[in-house]
């Protein structure tokens, strides 16, 4: 059925957007516009491709889609009631994604050479599209901090679940071997009560006890010493016709020669062995004991860590922030890819460094998608600093890495939505242009200078006033 011109005003004027504009100016759009429809799964836009105009959603449904290296995901739907595409004083050029129909889809279609005189000629609709033009930024603004959020989460608990697998893993074995090992210094301890050792037998034993648990002097052992102290207790086991099945629990531990060659001296004999084996399974239990202790502070760390970094218990409200804190947690959080790389994050902040008034989770995802560029950016091997200082009234952050730096013909681009230079994949585009505004959210400033070899990138924050 052929739709007219009447038509479609009557149907503008129930538009839930548009509706509230004078008929004469609904009577411009649809003189001036087109009467378009598209099946579903049809394109209305493309992203690289500039954006035809102007399109008044009559029925259907349209959504944007973006693919941020994972595959598309929609960004944002529009129904029936809503106008999108090119709008009143829109920089928009090319979208960032697809926008594709979802149901069969009715919209009039206004060509962007016709905005400049609709400007002229319809106040009321151009006021409307103003205020819907603002809504959309805000719109896009807060889906593209909302996604680069889950991807940073995305890298923070892949990260973490590694950083956690360890001391965790290492737990578990401490515990299963701590059943034996209990259980063997218990047998030690009812074979060494029936030796009926003297007063001076005894003070020896515990000499040779606290010999074992002495705290290392020196750097951990390598497996090549290990094994070669192994050898050394158990040939000198084998050599007083001790048994030899404690050789290696006395290697895990600091006992000395000295301090093995005493025990046989003042304690002779086959109760030597009850002595030894006391000994070593009293220091197995405690070592296994201290290895937990250790493993469980480093994931009670870790979990502080993650807990400053993120600030899940926080409201989103500014406040004075210590930025050395942030900085360090946001380190510790990305260590784990640090290693994967070889790379080495040397941390320097000054000392009494004041503090910023900002939103600190704000300023953590700024540590976050920086140093995570930078440890990106860095070569096997490499090296990324992370520095605190204040310069004036100002705290400068410098994030520095020794990569490949920045070609000079992309530079100006760098900080634009959705631009990345890394494979498919493996980037959004979004985490300088977050970095960005969340820097400016903060009363900051970000700049950047790089050749090859040397990246730094710098951001300056207001020292909080009193």
């Amino acid at each position: 059925m052929q739709v007219t011109a009447t038509d479609l005003i009557e149907r503008l004027a129930q538009h839930k957007t548009l509706g509230s504009a004078p008929r004469e100016e609904l009577a411009w759009l649809v003189e001036h516009g087109s009467l378009r429809t598209l099946g579903v799964g049809e394109m209305l836009s493309q992203k690289g491709h500039p954006v035809e105009g102007l399109y008044v959603i009559l029925s259907g449904r349209l959504a944007l889609f973006v693919d941020r290296g994972a595959g598309p995901s929609k960004l944002v739907e529009w129904g029936a009631g809503d106008v999108t595409g090119m709008l009143p004083y829109s920089r928009l050029v090319s979208p960032p994604g697809d926008s594709i129909a979802q149901e069969p889809l009715e919209i009039l279609a206004l060509h962007r050479d016709h905005l400049r005189e609709m400007i002229q000629e319809c106040f009321e609709i151009t006021s409307i599209l103003v205020h819907r033009m603002i809504d959309r930024a805000r719109l896009f603004t807060s889906s593209e901090l909302d996604n680069e959020k889950l991807i940073s989460l995305g890298k923070l608990s892949a990260g973490l679940a590694h950083e956690l697998n360890n001391p965790a893993s290492a737990i578990e074995r401490s515990v299963c071997l701590l059943t034996d090992r209990l259980e063997e210094s218990e047998n030690a301890t009812r074979a060494l009560e029936a030796a009926g050792l003297s007063e001076t037998q005894l003070a020896a034993v515990d000499a040779i006890r606290e010999s074992c648990l002495a705290k290392k002097t020196v750097k951990t052992r390598s497996a090549l010493e290990q094994a070669d102290r192994e050898d050394a207790i158990y040939g000198w086991l084998a050599d007083r016709g001790l048994d030899t099945s404690n050789a290696q629990i006395l290697a895990d531990t600091e006992v000395t020669f000295e301090a093995l060659n005493s025990i046989v001296e003042i304690v002779p004999g086959p109760t030597a062995n009850a002595v030894l084996r006391w000994a070593a399974a009293g220091c197995a239990v405690r070592s296994l004991a201290s290895e937990i202790q250790s493993c469980s502070s480093r994931i009670s760390g870790l979990v502080m860590a993650v807990k400053g970094f993120t600030h899940m218990d926080q409201a989103m409200v500014a406040e004075r922030v210590d930025l050395g804190l942030g900085l360090s947690d946001t380190v510790t959080v990305l260590n784990s890819k640090a290693r994967e790389k070889s790379v080495a994050v040397a941390i320097d902040l000054q000392a009494g460094l004041p503090r910023v008034f900002g939103f600190a989770a704000e300023l953590n995802q700024i540590w976050g998608n920086l140093i995570d560029n930078a440890l990106d950016a860095a070569p096997e091997g490499g090296r990324v600093e992370v520095s605190a200082c204040c310069e004036g009234q100002h705290i400068v952050v410098r994030i520095i890495d020794n990569g490949p730096g920045i070609p000079s013909e992309i530079r100006s681009r760098v900080f634009d939505p959705f631009f990345t230079t890394k494979p498919m994949g493996q980037g959004t585009g979004l985490g300088l242009d977050i970095a960005r505004r969340l820097v400016g959210h903060n009363d900051g400033l970000i700049e950047f200078d790089s050749q090859p070899g040397r990246t730094e990138f710098r951001v300056s924050l207001p020292v909080a006033g009193d």
